[in-house]
């Protein structure tokens, strides 16, 4: 067992300024039922001016390594999941890593959206087992309000910034990650993507005139294709380890709308108390929203000792997974 990854250290932070419902009605046309009747949000929280995904991925960072009891200079890796990086190169995590002081640490970023998390978890604990690292650092971290179009009512009601950050490590008291599973489909890259700023389309003034530096999604393709993902991940995960849905004390979701989260729970055919909803007061902050949720689960007393908690998730690309904890 010493081999085993463990979550040793949790934490995470929001901006601190709190948009709510009715001061998007002074946006864009839309009211405060209409979204909170197909979202289920009430609050987000948004980035004020100098703040950004690596300065919130570093204050859930030292917050992590606080709870963790870790120095930074023990850190062997830092892995920021993110869609909203500091800049298209270097990594994130390299400004992560001199801003916390974790000078021994190698630093890369993930690419996988919302899945994000779960991609790096799952590349976190691969390199605990096989001994290259002895404490990682990872982190879901989006300043997600710097790529919305505000006048799309569609997009820009949805989602937050925010910052989750856990502490993986080879063995110790925690939490640890039994299982992960990480699929893809490239064929729906299509239902969510930013199509400006890369190789195809780079940064023009006809790129900037026709919205392309700003998120686009298809609403009704994301939510059928995400409510069968997450619900593939979910039983994936626990039959790897030759456990059923019964065995699953809490599922925490990516918290992407909560008519996602309701037909999942229903699909799957367990009770809304065995799932933490949070979407209600930070939106989706993509690869941040799991570990916020984790995180605030752990704070509300609803994971006790042996429990078996999923954390599951998709994202653009499309991508998905699913991770099986199990607290000690």
């Amino acid at each position: 067992m010493n081999n085993c990854p463990t979550i040793t250290g949790f934490g995470f932070t929001v901006p601190e300024q709190i948009w709510d419902n009715h001061r998007l009605e002074n946006i864009i046309n839309t009211t405060d039922e209409w979204i909170r009747s197909r979202t289920g949000i009430v609050t987000r929280h948004i980035a004020e001016d100098g703040v950004t995904t690596a300065t919130l991925a570093s204050d859930a960072a030292r917050s992590a390594l606080h709870n963790a009891n870790l120095d930074p200079l023990c850190l062997d890796v830092i892995i920021v999941a993110t869609m909203t990086p500091e800049m298209p190169f270097p990594a994130t995590a390299c400004f992560v890593q001199d801003s916390i002081g974790a000078l021994n640490a190698a630093a890369f970023d993930v690419s996988a959206a919302c899945t994000g998390f779960i991609y790096a978890l799952s590349i976190a604990s691969s390199m605990i087992i096989s001994g290259v690292a002895e404490h990682i650092l990872v982190i879901g971290a989006e300043t997600l309000s710097r790529i919305m179009d505000w006048t799309d009512r569609n997009t820009c009601v949805l989602f937050g910034d925010g910052a989750g950050a856990v502490i993986v490590s080879r063995g110790g008291n925690g939490c640890t990650i039994i299982e992960t599973v990480i699929r893809s489909d490239g064929s729906n890259a299509n239902l969510l993507f930013m199509p400006g700023g890369g190789s195809r389309y780079p940064a023009s003034i006809t790129s900037v005139r026709n919205h392309m530096h700003f998120l686009k999604m298809t609403g009704k393709g994301l939510y059928k294709e995400a409510t069968t993902s997450m619900v593939d991940g979910v039983i994936r995960v626990l039959q790897k380890k030759g456990l059923s849905i019964n065995d699953m004390d809490l599922l925490i979701p990516h918290q992407a709308n909560l008519r996602i989260i309701l037909s999942m729970a229903k699909k799957l055919d367990i009770s809304l108390e065995k799932v933490f909803i949070n979407i209600q007061k930070y939106g989706n902050t993509s690869a941040a929203t799991i570990p916020i949720a984790l995180v605030e689960a752990i704070d509300e007393g609803r994971i006790r000792n042996g429990n078996n908690v999923v954390l599951v998730g998709f994202g653009s690309g499309m991508t998905w997974g699913a991770s099986l904890l199990r607290f000690s």
